[in-house]
């Protein structure tokens, strides 16, 4: 991009990096509830080790917002010192965790959608997005081996199974309408080539996700329009829960040092 055009993406930048990097937080705490809860050893640190994956995606994110905005905000103040309309994830990351069927399909979910987006995102004329997202896309391919091999055991798996993450995937598929939703930041973005349309990322996840479904016999839910928009600051009551107990350690020894 030239001079001009950086300066006029600066704060729909601004905005898009911090959807990701809260949205790879919120999913981050999520998933470390697992720890220590999981149905194996192994699962606990599948989720673990992908817990830590996204906090470091999260954290690039974070101090490259922080460049943009030119505040001195650190990395902790934006996971910390900030209140849940500031959080701009998307809704599906802080829907709580359910049953491991139920973890397996959000994080499914999510891999596929994260992965197409930060697959294009390597290309982007943005150069510091682009460097997180070549850094962060090998990490992602993995996360969504072990959520797709986790979900077509289970949905071609028992018949119990199958029924608990059938009915996972139809509660949670309203909240995909969100990630494909441009608003006027994600737009302006688009038309500088920082960031990949909505239409063409709709397009590559319903395939890769088509594949996936199929090979599990799970049959994709109908579409529908949700309108509840994390990523707008618009969350359900989950997030607010979360955030109390994320924060409560750092709010009560604000700048302690370990």
């Amino acid at each position: 991009m030239n001079a001009m055009a950086q300066e006029a993406s600066k704060a729909p930048t601004f905005t898009y990096a911090i959807r990701q990097a809260d949205t790879a937080l919120i999913l981050a705490q999520r998933l470390s509830a697992w720890i220590g809860h999981g149905p194996a050893i192994e699962e606990d640190l599948g989720f673990a080790n992908i817990a830590l994956d996204l906090l470091g995606q999260a954290r690039l994110l974070y101090a490259y917002a922080s460049e943009i905005e030119s505040q001195g905000r650190s990395e902790d103040d934006f996971a910390y010192l900030r209140e849940e309309c500031d959080f701009l994830n998307v809704t599906m990351a802080e829907i709580p965790n359910g049953d491991f069927g139920f973890t397996i399909v959000r994080q499914c979910l999510l891999d596929c959608w994260r992965l197409e987006n930060f697959e294009r995102l390597t290309h982007s004329t943005d150069s510091r997005l682009a460097e997180i997202a070549a850094k962060s896309v090998k990490e992602i391919r993995y996360h969504l081996k072990y959520s797709a091999g986790w979900l077509v055991r289970l949905g071609d798996g028992t018949a119990e199974s199958h029924r608990r993450v059938a009915e996972a995937l139809a509660q949670l598929w309203p909240y995909v309408h969100e990630w494909f939703v441009e608003d006027a930041a994600e737009s302006a973005l688009v038309a500088l080539g920082v960031v990949p349309a909505a239409a063409d990322l709709r397009e590559a996840f319903d395939k890769r996700l088509a594949l996936i479904l199929a090979e599990a016999t799970l049959s994709r839910p109908a579409d529908v329009e949700y309108r509840w928009f994390g990523k707008r600051g618009q969350h359900t009551e989950h997030l607010g829960r979360l955030l109390g107990e994320m924060q409560s350690l750092h709010r009560a020894h604000p700048g302690a040092q370990w």
